[in-house]
C-alpha cells in the first residue's frame, strides 16, 4: 500500500540526516538511530567467499544462467543460510525459463532474510511472468516498507508492475 505522506516524511528525514552528517552533528551510527559512538575496534574478517558462488554470479552476468544453477545448488548445499545464493539461484532458474520453479527458491531466500530487497524484486517479477499480479504487488508493498528512501529494487518492480498492467497482463522486459 502506498501511503502518500510516507514519501514526504522520507524526504524530510533524508534532509535532516544529510544535514546532520554534513555538519558533524550526527555520526553515521547516530544517523542510523544508534546513540553510541562508532566502534574503534577493527572489523572482524569477512567470511571467505565460496569460489562457486563467485563463478555462478559471473556466469549470470554473462547470461549463462543454466551454468550458474549447479554451482549455486552446491553453494546452498554447503551453506543453507546463504540468502544471497538462494536469491541468485532463483534468478538463474527464472531466467532459464522456469519462473514457477524460482518461486520456492526466492521464498527460501526470504525465509532467511525477510528484508532481502533483490529477492522481493525478483519474486515479484516471477509472479508477473506467471500472471499473478496480486502476489507481485504484495512484494512491491513489502519493498515499499523496507526501502526507507525508495530503492532501485522498488522502482524496478514498480515499473514491471506498471508495464504488466499497461500491456494487459503480459510481461515484457523483466530483469
Amino acid at each position: 500500500m502506498n501511503i502518500p505522506w510516507r514519501r514526504s516524511v522520507r524526504s524530510v528525514l533524508a534532509v535532516v540526516i544529510a544535514s546532520g552528517l554534513m555538519t558533524g552533528a550526527l555520526t553515521p551510527a547516530r544517523a542510523a538511530g544508534d546513540g553510541a559512538q562508532p566502534s574503534r575496534t577493527t572489523t572482524p574478517p569477512a567470511k571467505p567467499v565460496d569460489p562457486d558462488y563467485t563463478a555462478a554470479v559471473n556466469a549470470i552476468k554473462a547470461d549463462k544462467f543454466p551454468a550458474a544453477i549447479p554451482l549455486l545448488e552446491g553453494v546452498v548445499k554447503r551453506d543453507a543460510a546463504n540468502a544471497d545464493a538462494y536469491h541468485w539461484l532463483g534468478y538463474a532458474t527464472r531466467k532459464s525459463g522456469d519462473p514457477a520453479a524460482s518461486i520456492p527458491i526466492y521464498q527460501k531466500a526470504l525465509a532467511i532474510d525477510p528484508k532481502h530487497k533483490g529477492a522481493h524484486e525478483y519474486i515479484g517479477e516471477a509472479y508477473l511472468m506467471l500472471g499473478n499480479l496480486p502476489k507481485a504487488k504484495e512484494h512491491l508493498a513489502r519493498l515499499d516498507s523496507i526501502c526507507l528512501f525508495s530503492c532501485e529494487e522498488y522502482r524496478d518492480l514498480k515499473q514491471a508492475v506498471e508495464r504488466f498492467e499497461k500491456n494487459g497482463g503480459k510481461t515484457s522486459g523483466t530483469r
